[in-house]
């Protein structure tokens, strides 16, 4: 999962959420908007889309179906299916929502550039990256004619196109725009700014694709810095920056070291997100491998089970990341020689594969 793009992203989507909410016949939208959003933030994504829902017929009614208030409902609901993985569903509410902006305020507006982006983060996370990347690239092209070529929002879309270059194994290509990005990004915000630590963990995730830990290393650490500093030490960006260190201590079979990394983001999860929390089921996956790499099976079963129920409940069971809990459940207990368990989920696997026409 890419998981770089999608924080870029979220602070986006918020901007558009808050940028037309002036009027008095206005304020039903953004009440529902910002309920939508707290849902959104508590990972309630089932919750979420009835309120967005809401919110974009509110949004039609008061100011047509082309009204900037309509392109950011239709921004915010994609999104919300995106997070549950319906791609199919986010794509149309993310053209719609594109063309609403063009027609509104130009080919050319900085408006148009996060839609841009949001659709090509959408092709990015189904793998379309051949769709993607012009997005990306016009996205770009835009922020560096209206904001200049040292804006922070550059650095956003040199980020994208670079996550979008690593995954492909364009390694040379990603490292040269995430340099530049983070050149911008300390320049224009300041060395310490948490926008800084993103692009230096983006350059970290460069590195360990390519398998140059010590590269990655200190930039992590400079990052989940950056990020108790600024942020204070329990913020739900702090538990990312430790539980990608701890993630490159992994790589490295370095456990000793990763085990109290993850248990730290877990409880940051846990305490400022809700037991509840997609973002927690991730970081219980996380630690179960950890344990089940070290072959401590009954440590890393109730993690695996906690992370499944978290996930079936809050993203559905056709979520990816329910599948793949599904999968690290299997093979968990294949290599912990209980075969009947693994046929279980792998029968469970069979079902939802049948179930999508896979």
């Amino acid at each position: 999962m890419n998981c770089r793009l999608l924080w870029l992203l979220l602070g986006l989507i918020v901007i558009l959420l808050t940028a037309q909410c002036t009027e008095t016949q206005d304020q039903e939208w953004k009440s529902l908007n910002d309920e939508a959003t707290t849902l959104y933030e508590q990972g309630r994504y089932a919750d979420a889309i009835v309120v967005a829902q809401k919110a974009l017929a509110v949004a039609e009614k008061n100011g047509g179906p082309d009204h900037l208030n309509v392109a950011t409902s239709l921004n915010n609901l994609a999104e919300l299916y995106r997070a549950q993985g319906k791609h199919a569903e986010a794509e149309p509410l993310y053209k719609r929502a594109l063309t609403i902006l063009e027609n509104s305020v130009g080919r050319d507006h900085p408006n148009v550039a996060t839609s841009l982006d949001n659709l090509a983060g959408l092709y990015d996370a189904q793998g379309k990256y051949a769709e993607a990347e012009p997005l990306f690239k016009r996205a770009l092209a835009i922020r560096e004619k209206s904001l200049g070529p040292d804006h922070p929002d550059v650095a956003t879309s040199l980020n994208n196109l670079g996550a979008l270059y690593d995954v492909q194994g364009r390694y040379a290509e990603a490292e040269q725009l995430y340099k530049r990005a983070l050149v911008i990004g300390e320049k224009s915000l300041g060395p310490d700014h948490p926008d800084v630590a993103t692009m230096l963990n983006n350059m970290a995730l460069l590195y360990v694709s390519q398998g140059k830990y010590a590269e990655a290393e200190p930039l992590y650490q400079r990052a989940l810095a950056i990020g108790e500093t600024t942020l204070g030490p329990d913020h739900p960006n702090v538990a990312r920056g430790l539980n990608n260190l701890a993630e490159l201590y992994r790589a490295q079979g370095k456990y000793t070291e990763a085990e109290p990394l993850y248990q730290r983001a877990l409880a940051i999860g846990e305490t400022t997100l809700g037991p509840d929390h997609p973002n927690v089921a991730r970081g219980l996956n996380n630690l179960a491998l950890l344990y089940d790499a070290q072959g401590r099976y009954a440590d890393a079963e109730p993690l695996y089970k906690r992370a499944l129920a978290i996930c079936e409940n809050r993203l559905g069971t056709d979520h990816p990341n329910t599948i793949t809990t599904f999968e690290n459940l299997a093979s968990f207990y294949r290599a912990w020689g209980k075969e009947d368990e693994a046929r279980k989920y792998e029968a469970r696997l069979k079902e939802i594969e049948d179930k999508q026409g896979r």
